[in-house]
């Protein structure tokens, strides 16, 4: 005997249509699985044997082939149970329904209960483009499907409820589709907690409001850290399309809960300086999103920033440019978004204090220069804002002033970034960070004197050409934060001073 049922397989971020054959013929009783199965896929037959057997439903003593077509793509973890059950029950005549028409994801518990599934967005976008109606998945993976219209999405809890719904035994209700609603206010801090820092608190404006990476460097508490954990609270609102996008990617992690089923705000990563290479850039036999994709669409903070391992570090260099990570393996290459913006603090020195104005430093020349050695050239010219974080003062700390709110500062980043998003429309670019060298003629017109200010910057300062491209899109975001088309002296003046740090401390360092 002979069924198929359909199913849904995912390289990366595509997914694909899987047709699961089942075959039953006379011979040695065996299981076997073909179409290029991981052992997750190979294990399936024991869950799956178990789950017809505590389910009332007779294991066929029989030769079973089980074809995961197309065969010449890898198939991956446990999500084909729940269609071979069914197929293998089609096949041995244990029921009359036909499963056509829809997809069946789910991993099966031994007494049959359906079992939460990575990447169950995907999936279920391919399935509506591809025109089926309905898809059935585990229950806890029913809310992040249900995002995709156009298609009824059926929560699944144990194999048997899909059974009982075809034969018209047990109705169904499909999923209520989730309508998406960005959040006002996340989890985060807020900006006014920060006394003084106004020039870093500025930096980070314009960071947020063009999505440009940004280095914090600074003594040990001078508020790098806090302004970092606060920096999410003035990014603006997150987008239909980038929410779909990143959900997809947290959706493939395995990372979405049935309480947040998208993503509302945009992610805030932070690893740890001990990451390894592949725990940044994704890794695996068939790579996972590693933090850099996580952070689509959002932040990757990178905390004492000369602390990470230099391989790790310098694999950010082509991301950063390209806005997406190329993973090669054996099985495949696979390439994942990760438009982000990198936030990084440093101490300028291993005991911190080297120009500290009054705490004197205890590091040798040779030290200071070693540790600063550890953040390569290129990988800071890829930064767009070079932010000095100076001790706070205690008339600061004791003047009970609190700043400006995170709602007030978002305000206007919001407003900066509707103005790049109806300037970049229908072009592939987001904000002011992604510009291209061809895109930065046209969308940043310069006056004549704000063009010679720039030409006397780049010849003091010895920039390079990326260094010039990344004056102009910051000075771009702050003629946005002030309204304006056209870039004038004082927001080329603004931009060229967050590029001299690295004057100050690598050149003296070396």
């Amino acid at each position: 005997m002979y069924a198929k049922v359909t199913s849904a397989g995912l390289f990366g971020m595509n997914a694909f249509v899987v047709e699961v054959e089942t075959d039953l013929s006379r011979g040695m009783p065996a299981f076997e699985t073909v179409g290029l199965p991981d052992a997750a896929v190979r294990e399936s037959r024991d869950r799956v044997r178990a789950a017809l057997k505590n389910t009332g439903f007779e294991v066929p003593a029989a030769k079973i082939t089980v074809n995961l077509a197309p065969a010449d793509m890898h198939k991956s973890g446990p999500i084909y149970d729940l269609p071979i059950y069914l197929s293998l029950l089609m096949a041995t005549g244990s029921t009359q329904a036909k499963f056509d028409g829809a997809v069946f994801l789910g991993e099966l518990a031994l007494d049959g209960t359906v079992r939460k599934i990575t990447g169950a967005l995907p999936m279920t976008i391919m399935a509506m483009e591809k025109g089926y109606k309905r898809i059935f998945l585990p229950k806890d993976n029913a809310p992040e499907a249900s995002v995709v219209r156009g298609i009824e999405v059926y929560g699944v809890h144990s194999a048997l409820d899909v059974v009982n719904f075809y034969e018209g035994l047990k109705p169904m209700t499909p999923c209520t589709p989730i309508d998406f609603v960005p959040a006002a206010e996340g989890s985060f801090p807020d900006m006014s907690e920060v006394l003084g820092q106004s020039m870093a608190k500025r930096a980070l404006e314009i960071a947020a409001a063009g999505g440009h990476n940004t280095l914090l460097i600074g003594s040990p508490g001078s508020g790098k850290s806090m302004l970092a954990r606060r920096f999410p609270s003035i990014l603006p609102d997150l987008t239909f399309e980038e929410a779909i996008e990143t959900t997809k990617i947290h959706s493939i992690a395995g990372i979405l809960t049935p309480d947040h089923p998208i993503v509302t705000e945009r992610p805030f990563r932070a690893p740890h300086h001990t990451v390894s290479p592949a725990g940044l850039s994704g890794g695996g036999t068939i790579p996972r999103p590693g933090e850099i994709s996580l952070a689509h669409n959002g932040v990757l903070f990178l905390d004492e920033l000369p602390e990470f391992e230099r391989t790790a570090l310098e694999i950010l260099r082509q991301p950063i440019e390209d806005g997406e990570v190329t993973i090669s393996r054996v099985n495949g290459t696979l390439t994942y978004p990760c438009r982000m913006i990198v936030l990084a603090a440093m101490n300028p020195c291993p005991c911190g204090y080297f120009g500290h104005p009054t705490h004197a430093c205890s590091c040798s020349p040779q030290k200071v220069e070693r540790y600063l050695s550890r953040v390569s050239g290129p990988l800071l010219d890829r930064i767009d804002l070079h932010v000095e974080v100076p001790p706070v003062e205690f008339s600061q700390l004791t003047s009970g002033q609190k700043g400006e709110s995170s709602a007030t500062i978002r305000e206007r980043v919001n407003k900066a970034r509707k103005f790049q998003l109806e300037r970049y429309r229908n072009t592939g670019v987001f904000c002011n960070s992604g510009l291209t060298s061809a895109g930065i003629r046209q969308a940043c017109p310069v006056t004549d004197k704000g063009m010679q200010l720039l030409k006397n910057a780049f010849e003091r300062l010895g920039l390079s050409a990326r260094g010039y491209d990344r004056i102009l899109k910051v000075a771009r975001t702050i003629a946005d934060l002030d309204g304006e088309e056209v870039i004038d002296t004082q927001h080329i003046s603004e931009a060229v001073q967050f590029r001299t740090l690295d004057r100050k401390y690598w050149r003296k360092g070396r």
